[in-house]
């Protein structure tokens, strides 16, 4: 070997060298920037990132067998959330109602309805709660009252055009007589959204707003004493405790002024930033409002929350929920109503991400609720069928398997991305819907209200089990249930999936716990980009990396290869010979 070649070889080993050492700098400095980012968002208040877990009061657990789930229910399982890693709990309506629309219809916003318990009952929660470092936010429901409210009866034994009525959106009637709504507003529980109340000494008289059941009149949000009222009741439940509120219809407190007609979409999910935005949703005078709570709720220690549901497109309308001065959490229902489908789920996590970042606020992920297909059964139909509200024995039946298999995967994938999540309850079981519920047994006013035509959202609505060989697989010592409990619940139960390492419990166990220790929620997210690689298409993949771990959901049909020297955390299901299969998520260490 000549001079020549020697030089040649060490100059080509010393470049190699020196862009070894320029590489392994800039990934150096990469994760120090990381760090850095991690150790800012560290700092965050504790919502930026937290797992809260809905509790739907009457199906969770009922302590005194009288088939419906209470307060002391809920408060005897805390210790069951707590082992499974949330951070906060949400309690839906628990509130005196006449339960015509299950608690979202309030007679009374500060007491505790008999059926749940007592306002000492609700104090033991959340004293309970706190003592096992869980936050706790409640539901409120400013949109509408219960026509039982004190308010709405006083309206109707008053005048038109009295201060009474003035509190509700009382309008009258068109046509020679009357006769005919105000406009032609649709409710969203089917039906016209106008119901007609009898005057004294003269038959009929105005008609009363009401966007869901018609026992659930419309506030009217322009009148001040609505807001003192409000402001109140936000002080009543801050006074015992509780760290948020979770707002119920936070997009349909104000309407259009003249209310007029709207002969577009119900609803304001798919609309373009060019698009009329209807009459009823999404005004933008409900940010003064949420501005004047956000001061209120700022006024008390903690780092107190409001939370924003708020069905609302496109993305960069959503974010304005949640401004620095407005709430903290706005659930990200554009992601939720994605189907199983990598690109869609990409488009939507890249927009919502973007759209929340240019506001200073974090998203809020959510795939399953009270009003919605458990997503065990909702990602169990094909690409081209999307159940509507509800399921019924009638109607075309989820594939049981894949449904679970791509829940658990959905679920993986979620818990990876930036920002805070919620939890419906029992999904960390992998509970379905009840999909063969009797019609007789259905209550939701949605089932009513469309005589039929749509199943409503009692499926997802059925007690939760905890023992399998328990009556009512433990929701209740005597085993009755507001609603029947379909069979396959006994093989879900906690007490049989408790310990099983590939159980759907150990999973959702496994990443709240990976997805705490390594900090996932204040991470930084990367995508990544297969699309030129033969073994890993990109149409059938999501991918990226964020803080400490490279996440991995196969999309497609086929197995796809492992990357070379992967550490696995975590998948939501089996790998087989160094492969992920279709319908499944893996965390990779990347530390």
């Amino acid at each position: 070997m000549d001079e020549a070649t020697t030089s040649e070889g060490e100059q080509r080993r010393s470049n190699e060298r020196r862009g070894a050492d320029e590489q392994r700098g800039a990934d150096e400095r990469h994760r120090a920037d990381e760090q850095r980012g991690a150790d800012e968002r560290h700092r965050a208040p504790w919502w930026w990132d937290a797992v809260t877990y809905q509790i739907y009061p009457r199906s969770f657990a009922d302590s005194d067998g009288d088939g419906i789930g209470d307060l002391p229910g809920a408060t005897e399982h805390l210790p069951h959330l707590q082992e499974l890693g949330v951070d906060a709990v949400w309690l839906s309506p628990f509130y005196v109602s006449p339960q015509h629309d299950a608690g979202y219809d309030v007679a009374d916003y500060r007491d505790v309805d008999p059926r749940f318990g007592t306002l000492a009952d609700f104090d033991a929660l959340v004293s309970r709660a706190h003592g096992l470092g869980l936050r706790v936010i409640v539901d409120l429901v400013p949109n509408h009252t219960s026509s039982d409210h004190a308010w709405f009866q006083a309206a109707l034994a008053s005048a038109p055009g009295s201060p009474e009525r003035a509190r509700y959106l009382f309008r009258d009637g068109r046509g020679p007589d009357g006769s005919e709504p105000p406009n032609n507003w649709r409710s969203s529980f089917g039906g016209p959204a106008w119901t007609r109340v009898p005057e004294a000494g003269s038959g009929s008289g105005q008609w009363y707003l009401h966007l869901y059941d018609s026992s659930q009149p419309d506030l009217d949000w322009t009148n001040p004493e609505v807001r003192v009222e409000f402001e109140s009741i936000l002080r009543f439940w801050l006074d015992r405790d509780v760290d948020g509120f979770r707002v119920d219809v936070a997009h349909g407190l104000v309407k259009a002024p003249g209310l007029p007609d709207w002969h577009g979409p119900d609803h304001t999910l798919g609309l373009r930033p060019e698009d009329p935005r209807p009459p009823m949703w999404d005004q933008d005078g409900v940010h003064e409002i949420f501005r004047q709570w956000h001061e209120l709720v700022a006024g008390y220690p903690g780092d107190r929350i409001l939370v924003a549901e708020s069905w609302v497109d496109p993305p960069a309308r959503q974010a304005r929920y949640i401004r620095p001065d407005e709430m903290q959490h706005a659930f990200n229902f554009a992601y939720l109503s994605c189907p199983w489908d990598p690109e869609r789920i990409r488009r939507v996590a890249s927009t919502t991400l973007a759209a929340n970042d240019a506001v200073g606020g974090t998203t809020t992920w959510v795939l399953s609720n009270h009003d919605v297909i458990r997503h065990a059964s909702r990602l169990g139909f094909p690409p081209d069928h999307a159940p509507g509200q509800g399921i019924g024995p009638q109607d075309p039946q989820p594939d049981a398997l894949l449904g679970l298999r791509r829940a658990r995967a959905a679920t993986l994938l979620m818990l990876a991305l930036p920002g805070a999540a919620y939890l419906y309850q029992g999904e960390e079981l992998g509970l379905p819907e009840h999909t063969t519920l009797p019609d007789a047994a259905r209550q939701d006013p949605v089932w009513f209200r469309t005589y039929g035509h749509r199943a409503g959202r009692d499926g997802c609505r059925v007690p939760i089990p905890w023992h399998s060989d328990r009556p009512a697989y433990g929701f209740s010592p005597t085993g009755a249930s507001w609603l029947p409990q379909p069979e396959v619940w006994a093989a879900l139960a906690p007490d049989v999936q408790q310990g099983v390492p590939d159980s759907t419990l150990e999973l959702y166990r496994a990443a709240l716990r990976l997805r705490r220790d390594r900090r996932l929620g204040q991470g930084r997210l990367t995508w990544l980009d297969f699309g030129g690689s033969s073994d890993m298409p990109h149409e059938n993949v999501v991918t990226f990396t964020i803080a400490s771990v490279h996440v991995i959901a196969n999309l497609g049909k086929g197995s796809l290869p492992l990357p070379s020297s992967a550490h696995v955390l975590l998948s939501s299901g089996p790998l087989a010979d160094g492969t992920i299969p279709a319908d499944t998520t893996v965390w990779l260490d990347r530390s």
